[in-house]
């Protein structure tokens, strides 16, 4: 589930950066100064807008927000000039509002338009823009000096809450403000594709009422923050890929770093952008549908984390806003079809990435480091790697097991020396990757026990285990079950065939890591 979401998320911040830089190039080629030096160079000029972006990035990060700062403050400030005057034009001309009122009354009474607005309202979706990419950046904000460590980091908290009601309250306003004015002011005929104010609403009320000069200020600040909008999406993939998918050792190790990370998405972006051919209103179908995935599963998190915390009344609010979501979800994807298409895509690539790359992987020792839970294992540990001595993984520990173990050893080789049993314990949560071991070590009637806990899988433990031990001998028991499902049982649960999987994982760790020091013999015995 985890990464059909992160395709949906793939999808939305994808198609940010995709749309934005496309729609940042139709208001250059659309300026009046610019036109005749740009012509109609929407797809060249959008791949070159995506590319100065991700050399931004490669930059490094924080110059990136930094900069996205700087291009965000005088846009907001252009768009209050420019609405504000579009307001007074209103205000100064009743006609507008009077024959906006009239144009509502012929579609019927309030229950009329309120059931126009329900049914219209999944094509409003790209109004939500912003706000799932203010909550996926969400680690990445500053909390308070004693927020380190803590579950419940309560400066960071606040600071969060402070982030997404300021943009609530910004986007909102203006999202409102301006859907509200360009109703009233912009004709019919210019909001048809193609026409002046396709695409570019407020640009034409800039133009109109406060001039082309003024109007290209507003066209060349938009244009930076349509660009630099893919910021915010960049930031937020950077900040979730490397969070979930080689934590658990679904991607190569190299996208855990930013850089390379930069260029395979700026190879992504390419892609789809070619692919709708710098069309705004093309990528706009696939957009909303990662938009309104994320606010659905987002909506469901919080109604259940809610219900947990015994807070009945927000959280039936919030299954509330799940059924809008859901509603507007299914509709969006009825009447769009390619944003299903494009993010299922993006799903199928993160499945077959993420399980290559959990099989290619699957021969890695998987192991965090390690601690001793007590000095007097650290203490005979070290006994037992100064002896050599002869390693038998075991299913317990148990004394009559133990004994009936030795037995059939014995009695099978020639075994010299002493026997150290080892006991593996796996984690509940066995999606991580990494896992640091804790382990004891016992000493009972001449026998040592060791068990390491805290594994995420039992082969790779052990073979980390005899990698520190340097054992003479390692005795693995044969299960004789159907291989394929025990293949499954390793791949899913950290389980299977251990003995074959021990063997296959030392002789991979010995390959990529050949040393002059002797190897332990390993024996192979069907229970």
């Amino acid at each position: 589930m985890v990464l059909a979401l992160l395709g949906f998320a793939t999808t939305d911040f994808v198609i940010t950066m995709t749309l934005s830089a496309s729609d940042a190039a139709l208001h250059a080629t659309q300026n009046p100064y610019l036109h005749p030096f740009l012509g109609d160079a929407d797809l060249r000029l959008t791949l070159i807008l995506l590319a100065l972006l991700a050399v931004v990035f490669l930059k490094g990060f924080t110059e990136a927000i930094e900069l996205a700062t700087v291009v965000c403050v005088p846009y907001l400030v252009l768009n209050v000039v420019v609405l504000g005057r579009a307001f007074v034009e209103v205000v100064s001309h009743p006609f507008y509002l009077s024959r906006w009122q009239n144009a509502l009354l012929e579609h019927g009474d309030w229950r009329q338009m309120t059931l126009a607005a329900a049914i219209l309202f999944p094509r409003l979706a790209l109004g939500l823009s912003g706000f799932e990419t203010g909550v996926s950046v969400m680690p990445l904000i500053r909390g308070a000096e004693g927020d380190a460590g803590e579950a419940k980091p309560a400066g960071r908290i606040q600071n969060t809450r402070k982030l997404l009601s300021s943009a609530a309250l910004i986007m909102s306003v203006l999202l409102l403000v301006s859907s509200f004015v360009t109703a009233l002011l912009i004709p019919l005929e210019a909001y048809r594709e193609g026409g002046e104010a396709s695409g570019r609403a407020i640009a034409y009320l800039a133009h109109m009422y406060l001039g082309n000069v003024f109007g290209s200020v507003y066209d060349l600040s938009t244009i930076l923050v349509l660009w630099f909008a893919g910021a915010s999406a960049m930031a937020a993939l950077l900040h979730l890929v490397p969070r979930y998918l080689p934590r658990v050792g679904m991607a190569p190790e190299w996208t855990a770093y930013s850089r390379p990370l930069v260029l395979l998405l700026f190879g992504f972006n390419v892609v789809v952008t070619l692919i709708f051919r710098a069309d705004v209103d093309a990528q706009g179908g696939a957009y909303a549908t990662g938009v309104l995935v994320l606010m659905s599963s987002a909506a469901v998190a919080a109604a259940i984390s809610l219900w947990e915390e015994h807070s009945y009344a927000v959280s039936a609010y919030c299954w509330g806003v799940v059924l809008v979501f859901a509603y507007t979800t299914a509709v969006n994807v009825v009447e769009r079809t390619d944003g299903i298409i494009i993010a299922s895509f993006f799903i199928l690539f993160i499945l077959i990435v993420s399980g290559v790359s959990r099989y290619r992987r699957a021969k890695e020792l998987r192991v965090g480091g390690h601690r001793f839970c007590d000095e007097e294992s650290e203490r005979l540990w070290n006994i037992i790697v100064n002896q050599r001595v002869n390693m038998v993984p075991s299913r317990s520990l148990e004394k009559q097991w133990r004994e009936e173990r030795a037995v059939r050893l014995r009695k099978h080789y020639t075994v010299e020396g002493a026997l150290t049993f080892v006991h593996v314990t796996l984690l509940d949560n066995r999606s991580e990757f990494l896992s640091p071991l804790e382990i004891t070590v016992k000493e009972e009637d001449g026998d040592h026990l060791v068990t390491a806990s805290q594994a995420v899988a039992t082969a790779n433990a052990i073979a980390y285990l005899s990698e520190l031990m340097h054992p003479a001998a390692i005795y693995l028991g044969l299960s004789r079950l159907n291989l394929m499902r025990q293949s499954f049982r390793y791949f899913l649960l950290g389980e299977g065939e251990t003995g074959l999987m021990v063997y296959t994982i030392l002789q991979h760790v010995w390959e990529v890591n050949p040393s002059e020091q002797e190897r332990p013999r390993i024996f192979l015995m069907s229970d």
